[in-house]
């Protein structure tokens, strides 16, 4: 074999590892958004640039890669459905959240009130920059943005802390909290916030509870299989419509993640912990002296800018990579 050809297939060996390397990290850094109640993992891919070769490649998982299996074989469909570039990504989306589940377990034991601010900075600043992208506005839109926040506060306010932990919830958890990878402005953690599950699945995470985490892994297939279509379909064919019913659903998601709460009920669960089971939101004295704890303001303040402040980063940094 010619010199030229063998130094061409090793440039092009480096290079194709080089991609898959740089997808690696690209899906650490949707891994650690999408734990992140706030920062979407669609968000990171599409700053990254990722986004749509990552949906065009899950859309790619149906009969036909099926089809394609069994008519020409295991290469052609690992060819079909972009398999490298998938297993790179997720190689690194499961990395993430397993390594970063431990850590805001722990902040969320310890730190509550820096934490939930944190969050509540980072919707309210998602929610602001999805909005800023409808370029056209009527009532239609206006109505889905209103009909977004009051579903989801409602979900807020009806919904008790504590949901069915029974294998069906949890795998239907994950079927729709997975969604949220794919769909830039809502985070699957933000879905588990909603759901009550939140910090159940990464309790479960963080201890290896491999049980959980196998029933949520499968619904986290179906639903990802079953949904990017839908959703691909939606954002095509109704942009700014989906997107405004989603930044309504974040804005009425607030009242969730508001930082001083009064505990009204709780519950203790299978492993003997209690946790708190209806809330109210309250204001910051109140909270002192219901809970005759320091209710931090200002490191509430300064947490909150800093999450809305990250978000609006993310947003610089796109457009300066879509311009080169």
């Amino acid at each position: 074999m010619p010199v030229s050809n063998i130094q061409n297939r090793h440039f092009i060996l480096i290079t194709t590892m080089k991609k898959y390397i740089l997808n690696i990290f690209k899906g650490a850094g949707m891994g650690a958004a999408d734990v992140v109640p706030g920062v979407s993992g669609g968000t990171i891919a599409l700053i990254t640039g990722i986004y749509e070769e990552l949906v065009d490649s899950l859309k790619s998982i149906n009969l036909a890669a099926v089809k394609t299996l069994f008519s020409k074989g295991i290469s052609a469909f690992w060819a079909h459905i972009n398999g490298w570039f998938l297993v790179s990504v997720f190689a690194g989306v499961f990395a993430s959240v397993f390594s970063l589940a431990k850590l805001l377990e722990t902040l969320l034991e310890q730190y509550p009130i820096m934490v939930w601010s944190f969050f509540f900075g980072l919707i309210v600043a998602s929610a602001l920059m999805i909005l800023g992208k409808i370029k056209k506005w009527n009532i239609g839109k206006i109505i889905g943005v209103i009909a977004g926040t009051i579903v989801a506060y409602m979900i807020t306010v009806l919904s008790p802390a504590q949901t069915p932990e029974t294998w069906w919830f949890v795998m239907l958890s994950g079927a729709i909290a997975i969604c949220a990878m794919i769909l830039p402005g809502i985070s699957g953690a933000f879905i588990l916030l909603l759901l009550g599950k939140y910090a159940y699945i990464i309790g479960a995470i963080s201890n290896l509870d491999f049980e959980i985490i196998a029933i949520f892994g499968v619904g986290a297939i179906v639903g990802l299989l079953s949904f990017s279509n839908l959703l691909s379909y939606l954002l095509h064919k109704f942009h700014d419509l989906t997107i405004a019913i989603l930044s309504g659903f974040m804005l009425g998601s607030l009242n969730k993640v508001w930082p001083w709460k009064e505990v009204l009920e709780t519950y203790t669960d299978r492993h003997g912990e209690v946790h708190p089971l209806i809330e109210k939101n309250i204001m910051p004295g109140a909270y002192e002296t219901t809970n005759g704890e320091p209710s931090f303001v200002l490191y509430a303040v300064l947490f909150m800018i800093l999450g809305f402040s990250i978000i609006f980063i993310f947003e610089v940094a796109a457009k300066k990579l879509s311009k080169s």
